[in-house]
């Protein structure tokens, strides 16, 4: 009984003195408070919340498409899938650290020792059962299994394997913040290309209008009712606008080529239907309760949980302080020759041992690895309340937005409607010799200007609810 407890005793007594060289740290809790409501008038605040999907949210069937086409084919998309594939094979490495390591082996080795040494003089005394003497090279071939496992007394391992499982959730959180980007940008680039197709055919009406003026302005020249200057005026501002046309359609090419970029394919035509789009409506959408950001936000969600395995990374790390058992077993066969390799049971051999080993001397890069995890968990929870306080920020200024480019695009409406009956009456007026060529130019130039803002305006406005519908979590949950 002595015998036995002897080890025991010191067993424990190292693992006291192990314990006792442990650095105290102090590990960060996270502040996950938000505000109850966001501050807002456009809409009245519900706990439904936004888990609107982006194929529900987007009506237009040119732009589902594309959406379509890019989460398949783009490329950052698919490298952050082979991403998620080794955090997944990383679940499997590690689950594998806890169980028994089982090997197949084989070895051959032939050794000479001289006559004059120990080991030759018991060899040259000794000779086999049939007679013979021992070989003058004695071999020693193996074969059998062999096996080692590390006994997870202090769930290290299980731990680490459990931070695998953690750091691959948010992987997969991390792709799903990714494609709700890469649907917003896909949807930013359409409806830019959209309002570009409607300025080029606003400035080409302006075009036509200013035609015809220059056509009237030439007639009255004519007559001797006004000077060149008229004319030359006329046709230098028709010269500027035909040359912003090219501006624009160079303009619409590199919007094309972004949304290829994003699909993953080279430059080719995009799909479209422009002629709607200034009675295109924002679809609107409930932002619910501020807390509902912890749950509907993938970037929340996998700063949550690398938050939960640096956290889980501390306990890993405090496990390299603690002694690590481990067992060793074998079973095969043994021989000094190939003919006798398998014969039983004189052939036949086994072991099995156990070990306990335990850092003493020289702790420094446990110590390191320790504080250095405290240090990962502290900065993680940082992060994760940066995120929560970037996504309440990014819905709160939405919202703002939307409210004010409502009543903005009210008011651009009827400058426009002002300015477009304006140009009619200025057209009559100088046929009358009531007003200067100069105004007519002026008030077509304002009408331009106004329209392009107009339109400007009605993209702002979708693109801030598609931003809205992004900042919500993008119908993930």
């Amino acid at each position: 009984m002595t015998k036995i407890f002897h080890p025991i005793a010191l067993g424990l007594l190292g693992l006291m003195m192990q314990a006792c060289g442990i650095p105290d740290l102090t590990v960060k809790n996270e502040d996950t408070h938000l505000p109850e409501q966001f501050k807002t008038d456009l809409t009245e605040q519900s706990t439904g919340g936004p888990v609107v999907k982006w194929k529900d949210f987007f009506e237009d069937p040119n732009l589902l498409s594309l959406i379509d086409i890019a989460i398949v084919n783009n490329k950052e998309v698919n490298m952050m899938l082979q991403r998620i594939s080794v955090a997944e094979n990383e679940i499997q490495a590690r689950k594998g650290q806890y169980l028994p390591f089982v090997k197949l082996g084989a070895a051959a080795e032939g050794e000479k020792v001289g006559d004059f040494t120990r080991n030759g003089a018991v060899e040259n005394s000794l000779m086999l059962k049939n007679g013979q003497a021992f070989p003058t090279v004695l071999g020693d071939y193996r074969f059998g299994l062999f096996s080692t496992w590390e006994i997870d007394v202090w769930k290290k391992l299980r731990n680490s394997a459990q931070v695998a499982v953690l750091e691959f959730m948010a992987t997969n959180e991390g792709k799903n913040f990714l494609v709700t980007n890469l649907v917003s940008e896909v949807a930013h680039s359409y409806y830019e290309l959209l309002a570009l197709d409607n300025q080029l055919d606003n400035l080409v009406q302006n075009i036509t209008i200013q035609q015809n003026g220059l056509e009237i302005v030439k007639q009255l020249q004519f007559f001797a009712r006004t000077s060149t200057l008229a004319v030359k005026r006329y046709e230098a501002e028709v010269a500027k606008n035909q040359s912003k046309m090219y501006e624009i359609k160079q303009q619409i090419t590199v919007v094309e080529n972004r949304i290829n970029y994003l699909l993953g394919r080279t430059p080719q035509p995009i799909q479209r239907a422009s002629s709607g789009f200034m009675e295109l409506k924002p679809k609107f959408i409930q932002a619910g309760i501020p807390s509902q950001l912890l749950q509907n936000r993938p970037d929340i969600r996998k700063a949550e949980l690398e938050l939960s395995a640096a956290k889980l990374n501390i306990d890993v790390a405090k496990a390299n302080f603690y002694p690590s058992f481990g067992i060793n077993a074998g079973i095969g066969f043994d021989a000094f020759a190939l003919k006798y390799l398998i014969n039983t049971p004189e052939s036949l051999a086994a072991s099995i041992a156990g070990e306990l080993v335990a850092p003493v001397v020289n702790k420094n890069a446990i110590i390191a690895e320790y504080k250095n995890s405290n240090a990962k968990q502290i900065q993680a929870a940082y992060e994760y309340e940066q995120s929560i306080i970037n996504a309440f920020t990014e819905v709160a200024n939405q919202l703002s937005n939307i409210d004010n480019l409502d009543k903005n695009y009210h008011l651009k409406r009827g400058q426009v409607d002002a300015l477009v009956k304006s140009i009619d009456i200025s057209v009559q007026l100088f046929k009358s010799a009531r007003t200067d060529y100069l105004d007519v130019l002026l008030t077509q130039r304002d009408a331009l200007e106004a329209k392009k803002e107009l339109i400007e305006t009605k993209q702002k406005q979708i693109i801030a609810m598609v931003d809205l519908y992004k900042s919500l979590g993008g119908g993930w949950q």
